[in-house]
């Protein structure tokens, strides 16, 4: 779970060399933060053997400057800005990242691990906002804040299910219960139990199956709802895990994703 930011400027850079101007690349960087003085002296004038490949070399040796959070921040914006000028170059970009293990999601560079765009598609609107937030979070170190967007984007799914059937107050209830309440509202278990047998499975492995299912769910929703309580913090002051973070994202991911599409109204 340590992500080479590195790698990402690597792809980015490419398409910024390839499909970007000498003045349009220093102007880019100039506006993610990069110190244009030190880029200064580069100038292409009639005789000049200055290249585009020579800026990129400087301001790679700039960035080597740069923290971690540092490189995101400029990362972000720098492709922001690509995308503002040329938004027909997306899908190379996203191509040359998908390869290194990122891709952008809402304008933000998030490795493929945290967040996968095709598992984003199949998920309710009210929850991608909150996933998104909370793969950006992870990705740039902020843990609380990561493990606080995954459990909103739960909250927004199961309020919206208890609404649309008439399940009562949803902030009354432990997030755990809620989760159960609208996973057994949505259908999800008979749904499951339907697809086992049509499988030809029996009713004696069905049944097993889906108490199994049911019970790890119910298990995974109270560790996020222990850790969202002992953990999860607006100002990131509580000491917090990041493998556990890491996998309340998941289960916040497939929790949502059962709930999508679902409802019975």
């Amino acid at each position: 779970m340590d992500f080479n930011i590195n790698s990402a400027w690597s792809a980015t850079s490419a398409v910024l060399k390839n499909r970007f101007s000498f003045y349009d690349i220093k102007e880019i960087v100039g506006l993610a933060g990069f110190d244009s003085r030190q880029i200064a002296h580069l100038v292409q004038r009639s005789g000049s053997n200055v290249s585009k490949g020579q800026l990129i070399t400087e301001i790679e040796q700039g960035l080597s400057e740069f923290d971690d959070k540092e490189k995101r921040h400029f990362l972000n914006i720098v492709i922001e800005e690509m995308l503002e000028r040329h938004d027909e170059i997306e899908q190379q970009l996203e191509k040359y990242l998908s390869r290194l293990g990122w891709q952008i999601i809402g304008g933000a560079v998030i490795p493929i691990e945290i967040l996968d765009r095709s598992d984003l598609e199949e998920l309710d609107e009210v929850s991608k906002v909150d996933l998104i937030k909370s793969a950006v979070r992870f990705r740039d170190g902020d843990l609380s804040g990561a493990l606080s967007a995954a459990c909103g984007a739960v909250d927004s799914i199961t309020n919206k299910i208890y609404q649309l059937n008439n399940l009562g107050n949803a902030g009354a209830a432990s997030f755990q219960e809620r989760c159960k309440v609208a996973l057994n509202s949505v259908g999800v278990f008979s749904a499951i139990s339907k697809e086992l047998k049509d499988l030809a499975w029996k009713e004696s492995g069905v049944i097993p199956f889906n108490k199994n299912f049911e019970g790890a769910l119910n298990q995974a929703s109270y560790v996020m709802q222990s850790l969202r309580a002992n953990m999860s913090d607006v100002h990131g002051t509580k000491p917090v895990i990041k493998p556990l973070v890491f996998d309340s994202i998941k289960w916040a991911q497939i929790i949502v994703r059962l709930l999508s599409g679902n409802y019975k109204t």
